[in-house]
């Protein structure tokens, strides 16, 4: 049997040791000197020098910028069912109720009109997810926040480099959070980075990172641990300088699989979107799990599954949507099937998806 191809592969090397050891030999591993250059060079490279602060996970960008936008008890704010379920959960936590409404069949993204429909008195804002890297419909959603005076926000943790209409991601909302987590399209081995519109939101974020200190022991509000290491800045930084590269790589490998799939339906991309390909997702209408199975089973190709459940329909979130129905949310998760795309890859492993995709659904190879 043909070596595995896995769905995703973290890039890490001689580079990003290096960094690491730098910082061992530095006795500061702590959040120190490197975290503060990486938020730096981050702001820089991609949200056009807004504030950016980084954190331990995307999970909690998502919570501290919730809660440092403002967000609490009694506020409603609408999100996408069909994501990981730290978006729900991070609204849920500030002590607000997380509101489900259904995405976009195409791009998988939040439904403007959905989003319209569930705005009530209570609704604090809306937090749109750039689900695999295509940016949401953030025009229509920055129109509709203006008309109704909710915020907005932005969970951007699959989507580093995207863009719409020329503009990037990270730079519509109030906030917005980027992931580093280790598949993600650049890593910090543990992370996330918080972009904000103000620096005073920026300041917030950071007082609610360290216990609500900005001078030590001086506690200004309730707060958390949520530092990042200087350690997981140093590999931040290294692959900030790569990501550019492994982000064409990425779409030129979406372009191949685009051109020669049969028997599924590849992913369209909006006329003025930049995809950066976080996952390269396709549907397969019809027993898509029995397709996951044979790909790896008969042809050493692996593939995801993101996300088989939707949020409304979890058991830790399900109570905040009783009688719920999300119709394209609920196929999504039925069809949904996202194959290997990663900078890994060689034109070897880009001819055996295809191989394999195509025998498994019927086309022939």
């Amino acid at each position: 049997m043909s070596d595995f191809i896995p769905p995703a592969k973290p890039i890490i090397g001689d580079d990003e040791r290096e960094a690491v050891d730098r910082v061992l030999r530095s006795g500061m591993v702590a959040q120190g000197p490197e975290v503060a250059a990486f938020e730096a060079e981050f702001s820089a490279h991609f949200v056009q020098g807004r504030p950016a602060v980084a954190v331990n996970s995307g999970t909690a960008g998502l919570h501290l910028g919730l809660l440092a936008a403002g967000v609490g008890p009694g506020d409603e704010v609408i999100v996408p069912s069909f994501t990981f379920a730290a978006t729900g959960n991070s609204v849920a936590l500030t002590g607000a109720t997380p509101v489900f409404v259904d995405i976009e069949p195409d791009t998988f993204t939040l439904d403007p009109d959905a989003v319209a429909a569930a705005v009530t008195s209570k609704t604090r804002g809306v937090l749109p997810v750039h689900l695999y890297g295509h940016p949401a419909r953030m025009r229509e959603l920055e129109a509709l926040a203006a008309a109704t005076g909710i915020a907005l926000y932005e969970d951007a943790a699959q989507a580093h480099g995207a863009a719409l209409d020329g503009r990037p991601v990270g730079t519509f909302g109030e906030f917005a959070m980027f992931s580093l987590y280790p598949t993600k399209n650049m890593t910090s081995g543990e992370g996330g980075m918080v972009s904000t519109a103000t620096d005073e939101t920026a300041r917030m974020v950071k007082l609610l990172r360290n216990q609500g200190m900005e001078r030590q022991y001086e506690n200004e509000v309730i707060g958390f641990n949520a530092r990042m290491t200087d350690i997981h800045a140093a590999i931040g930084r290294v692959q900030l300088t790569k990501v550019d590269g492994w982000t064409k790589t990425r779409q030129d490998n979406a372009a191949f699989l685009d051109a020669n799939l049969r028997g599924v339906v590849v992913p369209p991309v909006a006329d003025t979107a930049v995809h950066v390909y976080h996952q390269y997702t396709v549907r397969v209408p019809e027993d898509r799990d029995g397709f996951v199975k044979a790909l790896k089973e008969e042809y050493s190709v692996g593939a995801g599954v993101y996300y088989p459940i939707p949020n409304h329909r979890l058991p830790s979130l399900a109570h905040f949507a009783p009688g719920v129905e999300l119709p394209e949310t609920e196929r999504a998760a039925r069809e949904v099937v996202s194959l290997p795309v990663h900078p890994s890859l060689s034109q070897n492993d880009l001819e055996r998806i295809v191989a394999a995709v195509n025998a498994v659904a019927g086309a022939g190879a």
